[in-house]
């Protein structure tokens, strides 16, 4: 029998909103490393739009196996759309991106997103922020300076992916703060595949790779690493979502930078790229403030007297 699906999910979870950060930032690092990998053998914009087609056909499965038609409604389908095209940009950042750049130093860059994160929450949705939160988000923002090293030349002019890529994916975050309030997260995910589809479809079209020769002549590994990319990107989003409705922005952002630290274990198994020393400082900064953070969750999880700032879309 089809259930009913839910249309916002339990707030003030803390806990439970950073486990599911903490995956999916794990899945985006595995994500990323696997394109790197990939990108080597197989056109780059043929797995980009496998890893959205992947996406909207498993949600537009399971929401019709759910709930049937009512389960695509949406009120909010420019916002939709929008969400869809800002992931779609972050995404292609990043495919593009670790094929120029050691993943390790590329999710460093990419560690800009939360600052740019906290200060859109707070103008936008007017979220509350603590000044210890504010000295957490800035000090893991410093640990990722150490990382990269701004000014020392060392990555030149694709330093501009995933420094865009903070941007795109910065602005995707905070929409996709303001729908979990008011719009099924299963749905949301379904639109954000089928828009990076449609927009993906055209490119892959009009470009010169043969597609059917590419997956006709491609080794099982390559298809099935196809596949694992549009399965982690799936189902690391949908993590993110559900996170980003059970707790506030400033809450969960110290817990992505998770996501550096799994890319440089990545980064040593599969491609034997090490980080420097300094590299390595930045990272314990990093992990000292998100364990900091931690540590706040739990206290407030533990005092229901501290507030929990829960912001809902109004259209």
């Amino acid at each position: 029998m089809k259930g009913r699906l839910p249309t916002s999910l339990p707030r003030q979870r803390p806990l439970l909103g950073v486990t599911l950060i903490a995956l999916a930032a794990t899945c985006f690092a595995s994500m990323d490393s696997s394109s790197r990998l990939l990108g080597q053998v197989m056109p780059v914009l043929l797995f980009f739009w496998a890893r959205y087609a992947f996406q909207a056909t498993v949600m537009a499965a399971w929401l019709a196996w759910r709930g049937g038609r009512r389960a695509f409604a949406t009120a909010h389908p420019r916002f939709q759309v929008i969400r869809g095209g800002l992931l779609a940009a972050t995404s292609a950042m990043s495919f593009y991106g670790v094929q120029h750049m050691p993943v390790p130093e590329f999710t460093a860059i990419n560690m800009l997103t939360p600052l740019l994160v906290i200060v859109l929450a707070g103008w936008w949705l007017h979220e509350k922020v603590s000044a210890l939160r504010w000295a957490l988000v800035a000090g893991g923002f410093a640990g990722a300076l150490i990382v990269i090293r701004p000014g020392s030349g060392v990555f030149g002019w694709a330093v501009l992916f995933p420094l865009a890529g903070a941007f795109f994916y910065a602005s995707f975050q905070v929409l996709t703060r303001r729908l979990s309030g008011s719009e099924s997260p299963y749905a949301t995910h379904f639109y954000t595949g089928l828009t990076g589809t449609l927009i993906l479809t055209p490119f892959l079209i009009l470009s010169p790779i043969p597609v059917l020769a590419t997956l006709q002549s491609a080794p099982g590994w390559q298809i099935g690493l196809m596949l694992a990319i549009g399965a982690l990107g799936t189902v690391g989003h949908l993590f993110l979502i559900l996170s980003l409705g059970m707790a506030p922005t400033a809450t969960l952002m110290p817990f992505v930078y998770l996501q550096i630290a799994v890319a440089t274990v990545l980064g040593w198994l599969l491609f034997r790229q090490v980080p420097d020393g300094w590299a390595f400082v930045g990272m314990g900064v990093i992990a000292a403030c998100g364990a900091a953070g931690a540590w706040l969750n739990v206290r407030a999880t533990a005092r229901p007297a501290d507030p929990v700032v829960v912001d809902t879309m109004a259209d």
